[in-house]
């Protein structure tokens, strides 16, 4: 057996085993269902080449600035993310993920930097998903005349894709009239207003308490989580640490782990395929005895 394969059979066990589980997924966990992650500056350009002529980055992009300076431009690049996350269907990853969480006598948390809802879609407990830098489905005033924010159902922005601008109106503030903005934690961002995340993390604490005073059983599955924005892993690597639970990482390029965790070098879809067919296998064989 290689090191993969190994890294996979312990990690089927962790996950068997496991009263509780924490989910934690960064941009990697779309790139199944055709998102691109933006790694870097070429993998930002190949997703909009527009930008590439302007010397413009991801970071650059998603900034508030914009919706000041430029609102077309803003909703020319957020509504085009609006649109591609809607029409994108979650990888079968989700569902697989789903069979893990479900049933835990320790219930189950995921814990994501994306914003495209998919964890929602995929038919996992609202009340049980942190999106830790907001969501593309809810806005808020851009200019904060307020901190409420507000479901994005039934917006529809049209965008020009030669130049990624905003060819329909915009969505506005209904208390002000201002543009209004997706509620997302950007770079640069002051005014990003978390109140709806706040309430998701208080959620999560309470959860987190309740497995400690138990004494659950935590597996801590982390999936396409990098290191150039290393919230999520910080998340996963410390709630494993502080818990005592077991670390499984899961990434193509980022699998370093710490002493004790489970480094899985592969995509998030093929992971979660082969872990599945060994507690499936296992299983099976456990009925035959």
């Amino acid at each position: 057996m290689d090191d993969l394969d190994a890294a996979l059979a312990r990690a089927a066990d962790a996950i068997r085993s496991a009263d509780a589980l924490l989910i934690g997924a960064g941009a990697g966990m779309g790139v199944d269902s055709g998102l691109p992650d933006f790694r870097g500056p070429e993998g930002f350009w190949r997703a909009y080449p527009v930008f590439r002529g302007r010397g413009l980055r991801f970071e650059q992009m998603s900034n508030p600035v914009w919706f000041r300076r430029d609102p077309k431009q803003a909703w020319g690049f957020f509504g085009h993310r609006l649109n591609l996350y809607r029409s994108a269907v979650p990888h079968e990853g989700f569902k697989r993920l789903l069979r893990f969480a479900q049933g835990r006598r320790g219930g189950y948390f995921v814990f994501t930097s994306n914003v495209d809802g998919h964890f929602q879609r995929a038919g996992f407990e609202p009340s049980r998903v942190i999106e830790c830098h907001g969501s593309i489905h809810f806005l808020q005033c851009a200019a904060v005349c307020s901190t409420e924010t507000w479901p994005a159902d039934g917006l529809a922005v049209d965008v020009d894709l030669e130049t990624i601008q905003a060819t329909s109106s915009l969505p506005a503030c209904p208390r002000c009239g201002s543009v209004a903005r997706p509620n997302i934690l950007m770079f640069g961002d002051w005014d990003w207003c978390d109140g709806r995340t706040a309430e998701q993390l208080d959620r999560y604490a309470a959860w987190l308490a309740d497995i400690e005073q138990a004494g659950h059983r935590l597996t801590v599955i982390e999936l396409g989580a990098g290191t150039g924005v290393p919230t999520v892993r910080q998340e996963c690597q410390r709630r494993s640490a502080d818990l005592g639970g077991q670390l499984i990482r899961v990434n193509p390029r980022d699998d370093d782990v710490p002493p004790g965790g489970i480094a899985i070098a592969l995509g998030a879809l093929e992971a979660l395929r082969r872990i599945e067919a060994l507690i499936q296998k296992d299983s099976g064989a456990a009925e035959c005895l």
